[in-house]
């Protein structure tokens, strides 16, 4: 028998260069600690086009750097609409990035696969990852606390499904 596919995750905000970059990395970095990084993909993307192909900002970089992640392979691009049909999960970083997702969404499928990240984060006192791009170092250190904790809690409600059917093939 074969694996069965990866669970795809694709966290979204405006330019990716910022913060879904970070969400991308934190994910991806908990599934390889648990043993699961060939069954969860972590993946980002933009909303607009203005960063494609770009590097993650250097704050973004020196923020993860700080945590112990690695960044340094990002390159930012743009959610189209194929990347409905290509992700389990769609994650929007604030609330303006879930309205734009589910009004590009083509199908109640599509539509029903957009959240928020801070939805997995019981403590969180607003749905809205603030955007860091127009502060300083300090703030993508606060930002990304906040994606930490909420991607440590998306993890968590993964883990089990993406086990069960790893341990189904088994």
């Amino acid at each position: 028998m074969t694996d069965p596919d990866p669970f795809r995750v694709i966290f979204v905000c405006t330019g990716n260069i910022c913060r879904s970059p970070m969400a991308e990395v934190v994910l991806r970095a908990l599934s390889e600690q648990r043993g699961l990084g060939a069954r969860v993909t972590s993946r980002s993307a933009g909303t607009g086009d203005w960063h494609v192909g770009e590097r993650a900002d250097d704050r973004t970089l020196d923020a993860l750097n700080r945590r112990g992640y690695d960044g340094s392979h990002h390159r930012a691009k743009q959610f189209t609409a194929a990347s409905f049909a290509e992700n389990d999960l769609i994650i929007a970083l604030d609330r303006t990035h879930e309205r734009i997702l589910r009004a590009w969404a083509r199908s109640e499928d599509d539509e029903g696969k957009v959240t928020l990240l801070r939805a997995y984060d019981p403590r969180a006192s607003s749905m809205d990852v603030p955007d860091p791009y127009y502060a300083g170092p300090a703030m993508f250190d606060s930002v990304l606390g906040m994606i930490e904790t909420a991607t440590r809690g998306l993890f968590a409600q993964l883990e089990p499904a993406v086990r069960a059917s790893h341990r189904r093939l088994a």
